[in-house]
């Protein structure tokens, strides 16, 4: 994978004269778009009592309950949000078991639409069948030969047998990309650094790594807000050296909160941290995106100082350009209507929630 040159300092860049101030675009290293409409979804049968209950009874009954109008329009409800966050580029890693051939053109083409740039990925997984598990295959085999941008996407090595994760790396190599996959997020996939080893390559992208007991080549996506609220540990990315960006597992893509809460969260296990290391995971975007760097975002404050965003919420965009072209001005998106994206992915919600 490419990587940028010496990146921007935020905090050095001019302030307009309004007192505001300019940063590249902002990176969600780790996002699921499917999820955008799973807000207010009704309880599920039972109370999850663990990480894999939580995806069993939650997420593995959602993604299936996916149809294309869903896929397309909770894809354009997180697009819009990351814009009106300054996040220009996310790395996407979809899932939808029931409609798998071309949902990875609904979501490049809903991002698009909105003005933000996406890299995607379909979450291949046996956890259904093997049948499903090459469909998701050749999805990410058509997008990408067909010039999209993205990774060969995995779910995690617990759902993924080896010769399957082999025809993953296979096919990422042959197609010059990495893989994008969720490394070690719980106990129960304590044992996939050891299984990764062999295959792991620098361009690839491995989300949370709590549990991961060895050093793999590639970037880690650390997810601190999902992390918490899937009770699954600290993954202390400090250990991981300069490589570690910040994603929000679809938890939006607001990525100063995300920020914030990786403050806060690594201030909790040590108080000796600072902001200086979570703004370096936040910065750490524009290597793995360097696409970023050619977009800009006007802030509604200045300074942008980690040690001041890491204390002061409501901090938004005034206006952005996503390679040269202006997608958000004011505040408000310009190539496409907010209020129609919320109310047609409301009506989309109501249909999947009478799936559930």
């Amino acid at each position: 994978m490419s990587t940028a040159g010496p990146l921007p300092d935020p905090s050095a860049r001019a302030p307009r004269a309004n007192g505001v101030a300019t940063t590249p675009g902002l990176v969600c290293a780790h996002h699921h778009l499917y999820s955008s409409l799973a807000r207010g979804m009704p309880a599920p049968p039972a109370l999850p009592r663990s990480f894999p209950e939580i995806l069993e009874q939650v997420w593995w009954r959602l993604d299936r309950a996916l149809d294309p109008a869903m896929v397309r329009w909770s894809a354009m409800l997180g697009a819009l949000e990351a814009l009106e966050a300054g996040t220009t580029v996310i790395l996407d890693h979809h899932s939808s078991p029931s409609c798998i051939e071309g949902s990875l053109d609904l979501v490049a083409e809903a991002c698009a639409a909105v003005g933000v740039r996406v890299r995607c990925a379909y979450e291949v997984s046996e956890r259904h069948s093997l049948d499903e598990a090459r469909a998701g295959l050749e999805e990410n085999a058509r997008f990408l030969r067909a010039g999209g941008r993205g990774f060969v996407g995995a779910h995690a090595c617990f759902t993924l047998s080896d010769p399957m994760l082999a025809e993953l790396a296979e096919l990422a190599a042959d197609l010059d990309v990495g893989v994008h996959i969720h490394v070690a997020e719980d106990r129960c996939d304590a044992e996939a650094g050891r299984r990764l080893a062999r295959w792991a390559r620098p361009d690839w992208l491995l989300a949370h790594c709590v549990h991961l007991d060895r050093e793999l080549p590639g970037w880690v996506a650390h997810n601190p807000r999902s992390n918490m609220n899937n009770a699954v540990g600290y993954a202390r990315p400090l250990r991981f050296g300069e490589r570690v960006a910040l994603g929000t597992d679809g938890i939006g893509a607001d990525m100063l909160e995300e920020f914030r809460v990786a403050y806060a969260r690594a201030r909790e296990d040590d108080v000796t941290a600072t902001p200086s290391a979570a703004w370096s995971w936040l910065e750490a975007g524009w290597s793995l995106a360097p696409e970023a760097l050619e977009d800009e975002v006007v802030w509604s404050y200045a300074p942008l100082d980690p040690w001041y965003l890491a204390f002061t919420p409501g901090v938004r965009p005034v206006e952005v350009r996503v390679g040269g072209r202006t997608v958000l001005a004011g505040g408000a998106p310009v190539l496409v209507d907010a209020v129609e994206i919320r109310a047609k992915a409301a009506e989309q919600a109501e249909r999947l929630f009478a799936r559930l």
